[in-house]
């Protein structure tokens, strides 16, 4: 049974304003097709580039969260192919002394997988194929924006595997504020290098599958192109080094050309760019100011009595553990029951949207205080929910409950009547309770809809079943 054999290329869009050599605006999606350009990203004769101090400080600050080697001097190189979206027909990278070496990257399932390298890049431009037209555009926006590419080791042996490394670089990228890590932007693309082998036998021949651009992309091109490779070997024929395509609609991968290597490339140092140094005092103050990572976030919310379900999805997820950790701070009770809220109700609400928590006016003390109406018996759950939309929109929770009429109605007595009006006017449920307890949540209906949602279920329940004898 053939095994696949996996390692990862992996580009993340730094979060700078500006280009990675120039001043023009480093942000390329929404913009107009070639708004965003200069001399310097076009590539044009005499123009010189400048490197972007913060594009750097980013790069530096994630090779080091990744537990990279990094050296005291790093350089530019020219690396030269020929991509109609690349205006200078070579790209600017990094080549023998990248920012960060040799590190490792340990996952939740306990796999680790080793860090060949970071290194800085620019992007390059892109084609647009409009179907009113028999020719591609060229849209030069991205062209020189900066990029971080990190390549793993051949250390992954599955699809699954290879999303759960793409799932902690992404969060690590947000969390370290590197990078938004957005795929359906073009802010985090993958290549993947694929062969297959028996196990314990020496490596195979590799394929390189060039830019998906979502995790399911990434694990569906797998599939196939170990299943293609496997295939192959076993009717005695041989796996080609090559680069391949992915084809979305037809699920399979496509020959695109034969593979380069780096003397393909023909790595020259760049003459215009002085090299880069980071003295070791940078590298300790980038070290000392190392956030929490999301494993370690995850441990915390662990040790705070959140469940193991909720509290991986808040933990990887940037924006929905600052709102987590803001409201937990401004809340009196256990941790899990604002986890149970902001992955439950609120989450719903947002995919809903289509837009994340960070982007609506959900405040910490907002969510907060909706909490505590429940916890306290002055709100229902019920209501509580329906309340989560203006929420969204800014709303108080306590001015809404005032407003609306909506607090929860704990008053024995005044229970205790519809209680015996519900028991009065069913009579058939009653039996129905009488013979079957768990029936007695349709009777428990009743009292809520008499209530108009308002009632106590917890003590509206416990009425009942004291009324109908236990």
């Amino acid at each position: 049974m053939f095994e696949p054999v996996i390692g990862l290329e992996v580009h993340l869009a730094l979060r700078t304003t500006s280009k990675l050599f120039c001043g023009c605006s480093a942000e390329g999606f929404g913009a107009r097709p070639n708004e965003n350009v200069c001399p310097v990203c076009l590539g044009l004769p005499g123009a010189l580039p400048v490197v972007n101090e913060r594009a750097v400080e980013l790069a530096l600050r994630f090779a080091v969260a990744l537990g990279c080697e990094v050296p005291n001097t790093t350089y530019f190189h020219r690396k030269h192919y020929f991509y109609p979206d690349a205006p200078k027909n070579y790209q600017t990278s990094q080549g023998d002394v990248p920012i960060g070496r040799h590190g490792q990257v340990a996952l939740p399932s306990g796999k680790r997988v080793g860090i060949t390298r970071c290194h800085l890049e620019e992007d390059a431009g892109r084609l647009v194929h409009p179907a009113y037209a028999d020719h591609s555009l060229v849209d030069l926006n991205r062209a020189g924006a900066p990029l971080v590419e990190m390549v793993t080791e051949p250390d992954i042996r599955s699809a699954e595997e290879a999303r759960e490394f793409l799932a902690e670089i992404r969060a690590i990228a947000q969390a370290l504020d590197v990078s938004d890590a957005a795929p359906e932007e073009g802010k985090m693309r993958a290549d993947v290098n694929v062969s297959v082998r028996l196990p314990g036998e020496p490596f195979g021949t590799k394929v390189e599958v060039k830019n998906l651009n979502s995790f399911k992309s990434v694990a569906a091109a797998l599939g196939f192109e170990a299943k293609r490779q496997a295939q192959l070997l076993e009717g005695g024929r041989r796996v080609v080094q090559e680069t391949r395509g992915w084809n979305e609609g037809g699920q399979r991968t496509y020959s695109l050309r034969s593979k380069e290597t780096a003397a393909d490339y023909r790595y020259l140092r760049d003459p215009d760019i002085p090299a880069v140094a980071i003295p070791d005092e940078r590298k300790r103050a980038v070290l000392a100011a190392m956030p929490e990572l999301p494993q370690a976030r995850l441990g915390r919310y662990l040790a705070d009595g959140v469940r193991g379900t909720e509290a991986a999805q808040i933990a990887y997820d940037h924006a929905v553990a600052r709102l987590f950790d803001a409201t937990v701070a401004a809340y009196t009770g256990p941790a899990q029951n604002v986890a149970n809220w902001l992955t439950g109700e609120v989450a719903g609400r947002v995919n809903a949207l289509g837009v994340s928590a960070a982007d609506t006016k959900l405040t910490p003390a907002a969510l907060a205080r909706l909490v505590e109406l429940v916890d306290g018996g002055s709100l229902s759950a019920t209501a509580a929910k329906d309340l989560v939309p203006d929420l969204l929109e800014g709303a108080d929770p306590a001015e809404l409950v005032a407003s609306r009429g909506l607090g929860q109605v704990s008053d024995v007595a005044a229970l205790e009547a519809l209680v015996a009006k519900a028991v009065e006017a069913n009579p058939e449920l009653v039996e129905r309770v009488r013979a079957n307890p768990k029936a007695i949540n349709a009777l428990l209906g009743k009292v809520m809809a008499a209530s108009q949602g308002k009632a106590n279920p917890d003590l509206a329940r416990r009425l009942l079943e004291e009324r109908l004898g236990g």
